[in-house]
């Protein structure tokens, strides 16, 4: 099992970015409901501490406060695509040290942080804008997933 132990302390910083970065490219996606949206990250987080046992990998990314450096990411209009490049970073790390299971949970832990982001908030009657929609499928494309 893969687990912080196996990273550089740069390394790991970057594998925690990963998941908030995705959640902040659908945060900014859709103007309204930051509170809402910062809430829906962190509880992202909490629920899957509730799984704990599955993966020592994300037992211990679930344990970590999410943050992310904002500097890195840049002024508004770069968000989005630093976001992107960080999360591919993240993955590439946790392809080279984790196992096929360890990259897939990754993925799907990212992108379901993105969706819960997203539905935190509703758009005019629905949970996910078209906007946010689009900023979850560059995520996804992003993961190959």
């Amino acid at each position: 099992m893969t687990g912080k132990a196996d990273f550089t302390e740069e390394e790991w910083k970057l594998v925690l970015e990963g998941p908030p970065s995705a959640g902040l490219i659908v945060a900014a996606a859709q103007r309204g409901g930051t509170f809402r949206e910062a809430f829906a990250l962190s509880k992202a987080y909490v629920d899957a501490r509730k799984e704990h046992g599955e993966s020592e990998l994300l037992d211990e990314i679930a344990s970590a406060k999410p943050e992310i450096d904002r500097h890195r990411l840049g002024s508004p209009p770069e968000l989005k695509d630093n976001g992107l490049q960080i999360i591919r970073d993240a993955v590439a790390l946790v392809e080279a040290k984790g196992t096929p299971a360890e990259v897939e949970e990754y993925k799907r832990f990212v992108v379901t942080l993105a969706h819960k982001v997203a539905a935190a908030h509703s758009e005019h009657g629905t949970d996910v804008s078209p906007a946010e929609q689009a900023a979850i499928d560059e995520i996804s494309a992003t993961l190959g997933t």
